[in-house]
């Protein structure tokens, strides 16, 4: 509609019409030189005056201008005309400004609109109007975005910053630490609004933050088994500052690209390393040693006191059955002091001669000493049991010898002790 308005009104601007800059339509004959005007380019003062005609026809001058204008070609505009004129210029203007406050927000990121420079609300992603300025005016900002703060080194870990990297520890040692800082932003007005250098703010807090865990831990924690620790617990602490100063941000990781001990210094501290590396072998094989040692050395305690303990139980129980023994054996001697004392006499004799293979006997009759070889005697006997029983006849033995019968001078002798203790037990009764 408003093209079609502006084509009415022969409002022509455009350099593609092939009649601008070469007079009205009425300007159709040839030129001075007997040429038409469209037979080359047009001149710059022909451009000026067809301006100047419309620009006139316009504002309501419907004469002709340029010299065919009675009374010397004078400006003299139609009001009414100028009015609507002016209209549709403000009218275009008035679009234009209004269509200024479109903007496309893109995916992953946030509007943020201000109402003359203080916040007013945030946008989200696709296409969006505002108040165009300076009523309003808008920020975007990218809220998915990983952003990355290096502390310590740039670009390359090799590329170090000592200002920056170079901490003090609680056992007053100097580390050099080198790590990155990963985050990304949760809300972008506080992220715009509440930090003058937001970036540089982050990066001043991980420094911080790193400072502080680092001081309050020791150098051999900080190198070794203590890095994971250290760097979770920078991420908590630098999550609670931001948190508290209101940045927006949202701390995703911190990860230690490099920790050692400063260049100047790392000779010394690797024989120092390997020296503590010496100690704990060797404390390791000591404990070692001792772990195999001990637990043998307890056993052979233990079972030295075991057989300690068993024998004094033995010991005691052999004891106590011998005195009760001896009780029984007194209680039936003083029934019949004789007879117990043949008893205990024929038992004793016999458990010597149960365990002995030879006998020597000392006749008090003669000076000869009688030699009894029980063992052969025995084998004998065996022998002529088994003979006699395969051929049904009795054996005999020897009788060449002419030594006396061992068995009747052990009888004899049995008899005689029997009888001298007879006689001796007779006067002991006589005696009381």
């Amino acid at each position: 509609m408003l093209a079609s308005l502006i084509r009415k009104i022969g409002l022509k601007f455009s350099l593609n019409d092939p009649r601008w800059g070469r007079g009205s339509q009425e300007d159709k004959g040839p030129s001075q030189n007997g040429k038409r005007p469209d037979d080359g380019p047009p001149e710059l003062d022909q451009l000026w005056q067809d301006f100047n005609r419309r620009l006139s026809r316009l504002f309501g001058d419907n004469k002709d201008g340029g010299g065919k204008n009675s009374g010397g070609g004078g400006f003299t505009p139609d009001m009414k005309g100028a009015g609507i004129g002016a209209g549709i210029i403000a009218l275009i203007i008035l679009f234009l400004w209004l269509i200024s406050g479109f903007f496309i927000v893109q995916e992953g990121q946030t509007g943020v609109v201000l109402t003359f420079g203080k916040y007013s609300h945030m946008t989200a992603a696709g296409f969006n109007w505002r108040w165009p300025y300076p009523i309003q005016s808008h920020d975007i900002v990218n809220v998915s975005q990983v952003r990355t703060v290096e502390v310590g080194y740039r670009s390359n870990v090799k590329n170090k910053q000592l200002k920056e990297a170079l901490m003090l520890t609680e056992d007053e040692n100097i580390i050099d630490i080198q790590f990155a800082v990963q985050y990304k932003l949760k809300d972008a007005s506080e992220w715009i609004f509440n930090n003058r250098e937001p970036e540089d703010t982050v990066k001043q807090v991980a420094e911080s933050s790193i400072r502080e865990i680092v001081g309050r831990s020791k150098m051999d924690f900080v190198l070794y088994e203590g890095r994971e620790k250290v760097a979770f617990d920078v991420n908590q602490l630098m999550q609670q500052i931001v948190d508290r100063y209101q940045m927006g941000v949202q701390i995703t990781n911190v990860t230690m690209q490099g920790v050692q001990p400063p260049e100047q210094v790392q000779a010394a501290f690797d024989d120092a390393v390997k020296a503590g590396q010496d100690r704990e072998r060797q404390k390791n094989e000591g404990q070692a040693y001792a772990n195999d040692v001990i637990p043998r050395a307890s056993g052979a305690a233990s079972r030295l006191q075991q057989e300690s303990e068993a024998y004094r139980a033995r010991v005691v129980a052999n004891a106590v059955g011998d005195a009760s023994r001896f009780k029984q054996v007194l209680a039936e001697y003083q029934k019949a002091p004789a007879v117990t004392r043949d008893r205990m006499y024929l038992e004793t004799m016999q458990q010597i001669f149960s365990n002995t293979t030879k006998v020597m006997v000392d006749a008090k009759s003669g000076n000869n000493v009688l030699f009894m070889p029980l063992d052969k005697l025995i084998a004998q006997a065996v022998a002529a049991d088994a003979s006699g029983g395969k051929s049904g006849t009795t054996p005999t033995l020897p009788t060449a010898s002419p030594a006396p019968d061992p068995l009747q001078s052990m009888e004899t002798i049995h008899q005689r002790d029997a009888r001298s203790r007879e006689g001796r037990d007779s006067r002991d009764r006589e005696v009381r």
